[in-house]
Formats: C-alpha cells, sequence, structure tokens
C-alpha cells in the first residue's frame, strides 16, 4: 500500500525544530508490510490542501503531522475538512477531555483551545493522553464524492504523537493491512562499537545470503544493524549476527542502552550511584528517564569542580594535586566516594576533558576516564579518547559507562 507522510510546520522549514517522525513511523509500519514511498515537509495553511490533493491521487495511506493544536496557525484539521467537504462538529467527549486536562493543571482555559474538540463528520477520534489535541482518523472515501485514502492526522510533538501511534493508529494499520504478508525483521542494538567494524565483521557475509536486506544505523556510542527478508534468511543472519557480535549487543528491542542496565539492575536487586563531572549529569538524566528508575537509582553527584570533587565525594586534594583531575586515580576514587555515600551496589565516575580548551600534550581534548566501583569486585577503571564537539563527547562518553556496567552485571 503506497503510504506517504506529509510533516507540517514552518518551524521545521525553518531549522527550529529537527524531524522525528520520519523515522519513527517508518519503522513502527514496517511489521505491517508499510514502507513510506513519500515525505514531504511543506508550511503551515494552504499548502497542506495543496500537498493533500497531490498525493491523495496515488497514495493508499497518507501521515499529517503538526497543525492541530489552538493557535491561529494550526489548521490542519479545518483544511482537511473543508478538502474533503466535511462538516466539523464539537465531540463532548473531546471537550470534556480537554476539560479536565485543563483541570488538573490548573489552567484556564482560552476560547480557541476548545477548536480543538472540533471533528469532521465520519472521523475516528485518536484520544491523546498527553495534550489537548487528539489525533484523528478518516477512513477512505470518508465522503462518498470525494476519493481520498486512509488520512491519519496526528499532533505535532513527538512525545504526544509517539503514543499516540502506538495506541490508537496501530490497531487501526492492522485491520487495514491484514492481507499483506510483511518480511520478518530482527533489529539488533550494539554498544561502543563503530559501523565500519559492524560491517567489516558481517557485511559480506550476510549480504552473501539470498533475498536477504541488510542495514545499519548509527548513533553516538551504537549501531543498529536490521535484517529482513525470508524468515528462513532471516534466522541465517541472525546467527551470523549473534556469532560475531554477541558481547556488543546490547537489546533486540526498541530500548536503551540505560534502560538495559535499569532493567538488569532491577532483575539483580541492585542499586546504582553515580558521580559526573565531565558528563554533567547525563548519566542521571538518562537514567530518571526510564521508567522504574526509583527503584535501582539513589544518587547523583555532579561535582565538576576539584573542590567540589572533594568535598562531596571525599577526594583527596593530593590525588587531585598529583594526577589531576582527569585521571585514572581520581576517577576510582569518585566512583567508591558515591557508591558509599548512598550507599549502592554499584557506582559509576566520569571525568574528562570536553573541550575545545583545557587539553595538554599528555591528555588532549577528548580524553576521558570511566570507573565502576561495586561490592565485592574489584574495581575497574578505563581510559577513553574520543575527541568530538562536547555535546557528542558527553554522549559517547554516557554510553561507554552504562557498557561497562551492562558488562559487569552480566558476569
Amino acid at each position: 500500500m503506497r503510504t506517504v507522510v506529509i510533516n507540517t510546520g514552518t518551524e521545521i522549514l525553518l531549522g527550529d525544530v529537527v524531524d522525528a517522525h520520519l523515522p519513527f513511523i517508518s519503522r513502527e509500519i514496517f511489521e505491517f508490510g508499510l514502507r513510506i514511498e513519500e515525505q514531504r515537509t511543506i508550511s503551515d495553511g494552504i499548502a497542506i490542501a495543496v500537498a493533500l490533493r497531490d498525493v491523495f491521487a496515488r497514495a493508499e495511506i497518507v501521515f499529517v503531522t503538526g497543525g492541530l493544536g489552538p493557535t491561529t496557525d494550526d489548521v490542519t484539521r479545518e483544511i482537511v475538512a473543508e478538502l474533503l467537504q466535511l462538516e466539523l462538529i464539537e465531540d463532548t467527549r473531546v471537550r470534556e477531555a480537554i476539560r479536565s486536562r485543563l483541570s488538573l493543571r490548573r489552567i484556564a482555559p482560552t476560547k480557541r483551545i476548545w477548536r480543538q474538540a472540533q471533528v469532521p463528520i465520519g472521523a475516528e477520534v485518536l484520544p491523546n493522553e498527553r495534550g489537548t489535541a487528539p489525533g484523528l482518523y478518516l477512513p477512505p472515501n470518508v465522503n462518498p464524492a470525494i476519493s481520498s485514502p486512509h488520512l491519519f492526522l496526528l499532533p505535532g510533538p513527538p512525545r504526544e504523537l509517539q503514543p499516540i501511534f502506538r495506541q490508537s493508529v496501530a490497531p487501526v494499520l492492522r485491520r487495514i493491512t491484514a492481507d499483506l504478508h510483511p518480511p520478518a525483521m530482527r533489529r539488533f542494538q550494539l554498544a561502543v562499537v563503530g559501523e565500519s567494524i559492524v560491517e567489516k565483521k558481517i557485511g559480506a557475509k550476510i549480504l552473501a545470503i539470498p533475498g536477504i536486506e541488510l542495514g545499519y544505523c548509527s548513533r553516538p556510542g551504537e549501531v543498529e544493524v536490521r535484517v529482513s527478508g525470508s524468515l528462513e534468511a532471516v534466522e541465517i543472519a541472525e546467527g551470523i549476527i549473534q556469532s560475531e557480535l554477541a558481547d556488543a549487543i546490547f537489546t533486540t528491542e526498541d530500548e536503551t542502552l540505560a534502560a538495559v542496565v535499569v532493567r538488569l539492575l532491577s532483575k539483580r536487586g541492585e542499586t546504582l550511584a553515580l558521580a559526573e563531572s565531565c558528563t554533567g549529569g547525563l548519566l542521571a538524566d538518562q537514567i530518571t528517564n526510564i521508567a522504574g528508575a526509583s527503584k535501582i537509582f539513589l544518587a547523583g553527584y555532579v561535582a565538576y569542580s576539584n573542590e567540589e570533587k572533594i568535598r562531596t565525594l571525599g577526594i583527596a586534594a593530593s590525588s587531585i594535586g598529583r594526577f589531576g583531575a582527569v585521571s585514572e586515580e581520581v576517577a576510582l576514587e569518585m566512583a567508591e566516594g558515591a557508591r558509599v555515600a548512598a550507599p549502592a551496589t554499584h557506582s559509576i565516575a566520569t571525568t574528562g576533558i570536553a573541550g575545545p580548551s583545557g587539553g595538554t600534550s599528555e591528555k588532549p581534548v577528548g580524553t576521558a576516564f570511566i570507573a565502576i566501583s561495586s561490592e565485592n569486585h574489584v574495581p575497574i577503571c578505563r581510559k577513553f579518547f574520543l575527541p568530538s564537539d562536547r555535546e557528542t563527547f558527553k554522549q559517547l562518553i554516557a554510553q561507554n559507562a552504562f557498557d561497562l556496567l551492562r558488562r559487569r552485571l552480566l558476569v
């Protein structure tokens, strides 16, 4: 079934917002045997009608993101209703959901906010538990006088769109694609290994399998390997990947490395503390983004200055004076100090030089040390050299830190 995504929003075209919808929707629809054949990003307003008229002639499924809110530039709902010649009628259930949400947050409603309760006749409301604008599904030829495809109107914020997609859009797609036969697929998330190394180990072997499709997606500190094809071909490919890269695979599910660490600690009934310098709280942020983190995460210390390392974590001033704040000795003391202070079963410490200044010939920008302290285990520390911009440097350190602990937990 020919599938198109239309992203609306001038803010996307201006570069103020990065489109997160295409990769998400592409991944979610693959299991139904669907692939995005075309994507458009258009400004708010009349361009929406122009784009819809164009794709209606050749698309069978269309996803439109954005433009469902209460402001003057949110006109997707109205344009679609006009294009399909459908009357907009207030849905009392949507209005009550909006009222309840605003009341809970103690926000006084404005007149324009009730626009979001307007629903085209024939549309199915897709409830939004994280915002006030619901999604809408309009079946094909909802107005018999006008030819139209399956049409999904979805809110722009990813934190709203993604739950709606999984909870409400997916069941509709499952129903309308029941006669399709999607290929088998497996995804493997690999920690702290380069894409070129992964390709060297498995590329030729997997591509030698008849009928297989192989893809890679690289992000800071991880690589995703995707194989699809017949079930037999995918199982052969999976055997190769497991044989060559088993140690690096941290999940085959849709979860982060931080989520894997939380899951492993929860399963073991163990706890974690963090002592962060160069990562500035990024590890704590990623851990606390995971539901259930409160069961395992006891404390996080962001000790950026030398004085705070000494005061908060009990680092010996002599250690900093002799070895420097970015050193194996100080990283180990940070990890031990955090674990004892919490007290926790395990702790991670990070210290490094993010740059662009601060480096030396002995410790250039990009140098970092990660230490792990655990009850009844010998502490470990690893040195890394990861020169990059500050944000990427922090993400790479976080991934390496979580992977060190992951490997320890699997022993």
